[in-house]
């Protein structure tokens, strides 16, 4: 600042200094030489054999040239500084983008100058331009808006692998996404890694100044959230994606579409991972290495403002006012945040995987008719689903069970009950032995093995307001405080994946019981698999017989002795297996989505089927009777009461078919629905009851 110059390239004057004076602050780089007929020759191949003329020879040995000498400074200055150059020229200069122009200039009527023009404009707004100095000033700037609030916690042992895997592939990082700081929090890790900067896509809600301008030049690079018939932008955004993964420029983005509500994965949305796979399939792109990353806080600031958006406040504009207050709350401390690289996906391999035509079908045999082009889509897009469900479980396989997570786990399971520290250490206790039993990764949760270490855990839940404490009597008592139940339930829900099989086999096992059968395992195994399919969009669930495997697991946790096909050793050795553990998880994690299930199943069941369902009015309808219900006790917690549950429950019935308005049995079947909700609502709260920590309490 004092000289008026980037340090990284200073003016000619203080070059010229720093050559006299300082002969230890300079190197000297050659980049690797090429002769002009060579050069001359490569341009030819990618023009597919038409000769160059001299502009476009001109423009290709000097892009050439600097890359030449970019990659002989990261020699010296570190692969953190990759940084692209000349991209809009490069992607307009592709032989196959202009191709793709010219198609779209015939089909829509439109000159090929306009077409151009459009195209500029395009990659103008989406070319983020990357700044060595920036990036540094940006990433020192915003550093403490995480390294204040929380002790980062990042598990670095599969890093260099990546490293190596980079050398030969681009890497798309894909984490959950819970918070506005987990791009500063990833990408202060990969730089303390030396890892070039991620191209970070994000959306044009944060283009606001000076967010906006600085981000551009540190990577981010801001799309359009809609934009409808532009097929020009489509076109200009599909080609920098491939530009980008071509030139093994790393990506990153959250492939939920925005921040969980809920505190639990949110289903993912396919648009970008499109544009990847549409690279792979049409050979710009060899493959793409698919990186989930599980992102998980001890405690956030900005929970209480998601939580206000669930049961209808209108979420509060991106600006100065909001980030100043933003950089304000995050000064406090929130504790650890754990970062988490699952094993990487081959793009290329999952598509295959899945189904994917392009990738995996045979050729066609000659005379044969060529396939339906919708079955193609079809195909496509069922590959892609199970892409990104593959992502979606290794971010759960590597996100850990905080210590906040378990406390609030035994506070929420209790209907607006105040526990002792004695009973909040015995639901915790059995919920540590299963994890341990599974091999779950945790976070500190050797803290709550301290003298005094579960009693500053509420503490800190207590000064976050999101627990209260009362200490006028013999000893403290801990509830959740009132009208935080939302947020509680986010700390809680950022690890219940680990307990969805658990607390299936559960409901299961306690269905069997209540219904008596000549098979009671075929019997438990079908109530287990409609079970899972009232919780698929909750849930990321594996195939049939990946998830039958998974409840083999949990019987053997259970009945070590029992063999699956075969009966059990006595009647009832399952639901006695199930109080002697001490653990009873389905009322304390699968409550809230069946609550909320019920609510819309109800409010489906009283409408006429042949008016439709406006999804908007809809769930503010549901809100509204929700707390109706939760004030009659019909609902066992104010978590219930979410627009986020209400949208996905509503989801659900759209599967089922119960929003079809030409159907002339869908009264009927949403009446069923409400009957089975209620079913499964009086077993939960019967698993409730046989829960010992539970019946401790109350003696």
């Amino acid at each position: 600042m004092l000289a008026l110059t980037n340090p990284r390239n200073p003016n000619v004057l203080i070059q010229k200094w720093l050559v006299g004076r300082s002969s230890d602050r300079y190197r000297i780089v050659v980049a690797a030489p090429a002769h002009l007929d060579d050069l001359r020759e490569q341009l030819a191949a990618e023009e597919h054999g038409r000769i160059p003329d001299a502009a476009s020879l001109a423009r290709y040995v000097t892009r050439r040239a600097v890359v030449a000498l970019e990659r002989a400074e990261r020699a010296v200055i570190g692969d953190r500084y990759k940084v692209p150059r000349l991209v809009a020229a490069q992607i307009m200069d592709q032989p196959s983008f202009r191709r793709r122009l010219d198609t779209i200039a015939t089909e829509e009527h439109l000159s090929r100058d306009e077409v151009d023009t459009r195209a500029r404009d395009a990659l103008d707004e989406l070319v983020a331009v990357q700044s060595r100095l920036v990036t540094d000033l940006f990433t020192q700037a915003m550093r403490p808006l995480h390294t204040s609030a929380w002790t980062v916690h990042a598990d670095d042992s599969g890093l260099e692998a990546l490293r190596e895997l980079n050398r030969t592939h681009p890497l798309v990082f894909l984490p959950s996404h819970r918070s506005y700081a987990d791009a500063f929090v990833l990408g202060g890790i990969l730089a303390d890694h030396d890892f070039p900067g991620n191209h970070l896509m994000g959306g044009a809600n944060l283009t606001f100044w000076p967010i906006g301008p600085i981000a551009r030049r540190t990577g981010t690079v801001f799309i359009r959230r809609s934009f409808g018939n532009d097929t020009v932008y489509k076109a200009a955004l599909e080609e920098y994606f491939a530009f980008l993964l071509s030139k093994r420029f790393n990506l990153e983005w959250y492939f939920e579409g925005g921040r969980t509500r809920t505190g639990k994965l949110r289903r993912p949305r396919y648009g970008l991972l499109n544009y990847v796979a549409n690279a792979i399939r049409s050979g710009r792109v060899d493959d793409a290495m698919l990186v989930p990353v599980s992102i998980t806080y001890e405690g956030l600031a900005e929970v209480a403002a998601v939580a206000a958006e669930q049961t209808g406040a209108a979420k509060k504009p991106e600006g100065l006012r909001w980030l100043a207050n933003y950089a304000r709350n995050q000064q406090r401390s929130a504790g650890n945040v754990y970062v988490q690289f699952g094993t990487p996906l081959s793009m290329r391999a999952q598509l295959a995987a899945g189904g994917d035509p392009d990738l995996s079908d045979p050729a066609v045999p000659e005379g044969a008719a060529a396939p339906d082009p919708m079955d193609r889509e079809s195909l496509q897009r069922k590959a892609m689903q199970k892409v990104a469900f593959e992502v979606a479980g290794g971010i759960n396989r590597t996100t850990p069970v905080t210590v906040n997570s378990l406390v609030t786990l035994a506070l929420l399971g209790v209907r607006d009950r105040a526990l002792t520290l004695d009973e909040v250490r015995a639901v915790v206790a059995p919920v540590r032995s299963y994890l341990d039993a599974r091999d779950a990764p945790q976070g500190e949760v050797q803290l709550l093995d301290r003298e005094g270490g579960l009693a500053q855990v509420l503490a800190a839940l207590t000064d976050a307001g999101v627990v209260t404490t009362y200490s006028g009597g013999d000893e403290a008592v801990y509830s959740i405080q009132p009208g935080q139940h939302l947020v509680a339930a986010f700390y809680r829900n950022s690890g219940i994946h680990w307990f969805v099989n658990r607390s299936i086999l559960e409901l299961a096992v306690l269905f069997v019981h209540e219904h008596p059968s000549d098979n009671p395992v075929l019997t438990a195994w079908y109530e287990a698999k409609k079970l899972r399919d009232l919780l698929k969009f909750e849930f990321f669930f594996p195939d049939r017989d990946t998830f039958e495997s998974e409840l083999r697991a949990e019987v053997e946790l259970l009945v070590p002795e029992w063999e699956w096909g075969t009966p059990l050793p006595t009647e009832g050795r399952a639901l006695n297996a199930l109080v002697e553990t001490g653990l009873f998880m389905s009322h304390r994690t699968l409550r809230s989505f069946f609550d909320a299930q019920l609510v819309v199943a109800e409010r489906l069941a009283r409408r006429d089927p042949t008016l439709e369902v406006e999804r908007d009015a809809f769930l503010d309808e549901c809100v509204a009777v929700g707390r109706q219900m939760l004030l009659q006790g019909r609902l066992h917690g104010s978590e219930s009461v979410s627009s986020e549950l209400f949208a996905t429950a509503l989801e659900l019935a759209r599967n089922r078919g119960l929003l079809d308005r030409d159907d002339d049995s869908v009264a009927q079947k949403r009446r069923e629905f409400a009957s089975q909700l209620l079913a499964v609502g009086e077993r939960v709260a019967l698993a409730e009851s046989l829960d010992v920590s539970n019946r401790k309490a109350e003696r």
